[in-house]
């Protein structure tokens, strides 16, 4: 039957289409939540789990969450539970959800048509937190390309490792490194020992390849992509450059020497080990809190004021636009240097010679009042189901919102309401407060009017 038959016209037909069409914000959203779904289905195939059976409904769709938006944190034993087909599925959903599944979509495109849609130009661009449209094809050509090199160079090395150094078979000493490879990379955490990488506490060969992969990744793909093109011009780098690579030393540095300092004696942690290896181990559990959840010691035997110490670095979490969550290292130093800048009393904030734009702040008080709001509720209800304290609830928390994927060892004791609040975070934290609020929204509005300003008593 014809359209005019049904009486519709091409007007009323084309605000219908208009009205199906997604924000880029809700289409990156909406690829995420598509993704986990069809990794739960995946996982919860007889073969994906060892033993007779498949994997129950939650246990399948908290891994395929914590693959996707990168995080770690598990339920089961990811080497003992998961066959190697779901150990597969679990390397290909850290893949997707650490390139983007708006830029995956977006790279099948541009091979297959050797084009992009203005749609799929604004999702890639909504999603790689591009300022433009202006050459997303190479933006998503270069995501890629840096993703695929950092993953080979790392897996290499890890590959040499495990074959001249333990003894691994060639096919296992490939698979270990590929998986731990594209898991640091993209800020995964997820590892093929029971005890993640407690084993190699001590091998710097694994350690520091496995830790520049996490740094590289956290850094994001703004800044990677500047820096492979400038790198001798640090006076052409951006505000969002220069922010990122301060923050992450500051954090890196300081992340190492609180962690180091507060667990040098204790016997669980660092205690029993070489002095060298003490200092090894402490920056290592520090990269670990730029978002990716990897462990060299056993983070339950931490003290409880390192666990607050690292809340706040897994908070904070790394640079926007790649594989890292938490607030991110921007918005944390434009929080910083706000309140500097009224501290002293000046009118507009200066940041290494720029004037910060103000609709930044209002995104950036934006940002941490939702995450912040996040991390409080869900400490709450994660304490409420479970009865876990407040100190081991609020890292869990933190963890998942941050995307992180360390644990004090409660996550596979939680009941599954309290799973449930750790799913919500890492969907939340993989997205974003903001990309995720923008995306729920229904319209965007445009006030045509202003009213009389006034100024309530702060403080």
């Amino acid at each position: 039957m014809s359209i005019r038959g049904l009486g519709v016209s091409p007007a009323q037909r084309g605000g219908r289409l208009r009205r199906l069409r997604l924000h880029p914000a809700q289409a990156v959203a909406t690829g995420f939540a598509i993704a986990i779904l069809v990794g739960t289905a995946l996982l919860m195939l007889p073969f994906a789990k060892t033993g007779p059976g498949g994997a129950s409904f939650v246990e399948a769709l908290f891994t395929a969450t914590s693959a996707v938006c990168v995080t770690g944190l598990v339920v089961v034993d990811t080497p003992v539970y998961w066959t190697g087909f779901g150990q597969t599925v679990i390397l290909v959903l850290i893949q997707l959800g650490g390139l983007g599944i708006m830029i995956f979509a977006s790279m099948i495109g541009l091979i297959l048509a050797r084009k992009l849609s203005v749609r799929s130009r604004l999702n890639a661009a909504a999603e790689a937190k591009a300022l433009g449209l202006d050459d997303v094809r190479g933006l998503v050509r270069g995501i890629v390309l840096i993703s695929l090199a950092v993953e080979a160079v790392v897996a290499l090395l890890l590959f040499l490792r495990f074959l001249l150094g333990y003894g691994y078979t060639v096919g296992e000493a490939a698979w270990h490194a590929v998986f731990h490879a594209v898991s640091s990379f993209n800020n995964a955490g997820f590892a093929l020992y029971s005890d993640s990488l407690i084993p190699f506490v001590a091998d710097p060969f694994v350690c520091l390849p496995i830790a520049a992969a996490i740094i590289l990744g956290g850094l994001g793909f703004p800044v990677i992509m500047q820096l492979r093109k400038e790198f001798r011009r640090p006076l052409h780098w951006s505000m969002n450059t220069k922010l990122v690579l301060w923050g992450t030393v500051v954090l890196l540095v300081g992340g190492s020497v609180f962690i180091t300092a507060l667990e040098w004696n204790n016997p669980a942690t660092l205690g029993s080990l070489d002095p060298w290896v003490r200092i090894l181990a402490g920056f290592f559990q520090s990269v670990q809190t730029r978002t990716a959840g990897f462990n060299s010691v056993d983070i339950a035997g931490m003290h409880d004021e390192t666990w607050l110490g690292m809340d706040i670095l897994m908070f904070i979490g790394g640079g926007p636009a790649g594989t890292a969550g938490g607030i991110k290292v921007t918005t944390f130093a434009v929080l910083f240097f706000i309140m500097v800048t009224e501290l002293r009393g000046e009118g507009a904030v200066n940041i290494f010679g720029k004037r910060l734009s103000r609709a930044v702040h209002r995104q950036a008080i934006t940002v941490v009042l939702i995450a912040v709001g996040a991390v409080t509720v869900g400490t709450g209800a994660l304490m409420l189901l479970s009865g876990e304290g407040l100190d081991r609830a609020l890292f869990e928390t933190v963890s998942a919102f941050g995307t992180v994927g360390m644990s004090t060892g409660i996550t596979a004791d939680l009941p599954v309401p309290a799973q449930l609040v750790l799913i919500v975070m890492m969907f939340l934290g993989r997205l974003g407060p903001l990309t995720l609020g923008s995306a729920i929204a229904l319209r965007e509005r445009r006030t045509l009017y202003e009213l009389p300003k006034e100024r309530p008593a702060i403080g």
